[in-house]
């Protein structure tokens, strides 16, 4: 089996060598494999955002190898690597074209890592699968594509962004907080609808939460970043009845450090 993912030895500095380095990433090994949906969680400046963003193409990688698919993409651009990689992020403004219709940027996505030439935006072919596909979400979105989508809630235009990152079904997925700016009943729905879309698309998918709960609660492996390393990493068979506390614990033990709750919570 070829894994999805293949990170060796990845490091990540920003301003290297002057008095303000700070070294982010600290030699991150990783191997996902099809199907995998992860959950990271780490507490502020543990390295989340960039460690997504060196997968993602985002941050060129200096030292260390990404793999997808058994191909190095290490100095691939992220427009070059958006044909295997999707991702949705936690402000629900991004991922969007806000002065566009919902159909016109489902129209969009449908065209992702593909060559695009001078023709209608939106196919008449196109409106019926669209349509059908946000019937899904269970939103009544299906009856809104005509509408800019600047001008739907954060939650509509977050499920809609979901949908639009998995059109193409995507080798991999990366969700960076993507509930963090919803409020607790939105963000369940968002949820709910992400674990069904992973689940019906078998998707590979690599979820940063700010939020314990969540990060034992989906997906079928967790890891915790501390300083720049993995300091946790639980299959299934060990995070499906950890509680919070366990986790913290668990923590404490592989980091040697004392982490409250809120620290996780509120990063």
């Amino acid at each position: 089996m070829t894994p999805v993912l293949e990170i060796s030895n990845l490091h990540h500095y920003f301003e290297k060598g002057t008095v303000n380095e700070n070294h982010v990433l600290k030699g991150i090994n990783l191997t996902m494999n099809p199907g995998e949906f992860i959950t990271i969680i780490g507490g502020n400046g543990a390295g989340k955002s960039t460690l997504l963003n060196s997968i993602a193409g985002t941050l060129s990688t200096e030292i260390g190898k990404v793999m997808l698919n058994g191909k190095d993409v290490t100095k691939r651009s992220v427009m070059k690597r958006s044909s295997q990689v999707s991702r949705v992020f936690q402000d629900p403004k991004m991922g969007t074209a806000v002065r566009l219709t919902v159909e016109e940027n489902l129209a969009l996505a449908l065209k992702r890592g593909q060559n695009r030439g001078f023709s209608a935006g939106v196919k008449n072919k196109n409106r019926a699968f669209f349509k059908e596909q946000l019937a899904t979400l269970n939103l009544g979105l299906e009856n809104r594509l005509g509408t800019e989508i600047g001008l739907l809630s954060g939650g509509q235009r977050q499920a809609i962004t979901l949908l639009m990152a998995t059109l193409q079904r995507p080798e991999l997925i990366l969700l960076d907080e993507h509930t963090a700016a919803l409020d607790p009943k939105t963000s369940l729905t968002v949820m709910s609808l992400t674990e069904k879309l992973i689940h019906e698309q078998q998707l590979t998918a690599f979820m940063v939460t700010h939020d314990m709960e969540d990060a034992i609660r989906y997906g079928n492996r967790l890891i915790m970043l501390h300083q720049g390393q993995i300091v946790v990493d639980l299959p299934q068979s060990q995070k499906q009845d950890l509680t919070v506390a366990e986790l913290m614990d668990l923590f404490h033990k592989n980091s040697g450090t004392e982490l409250k709750d809120d620290q996780l919570l509120l990063a």
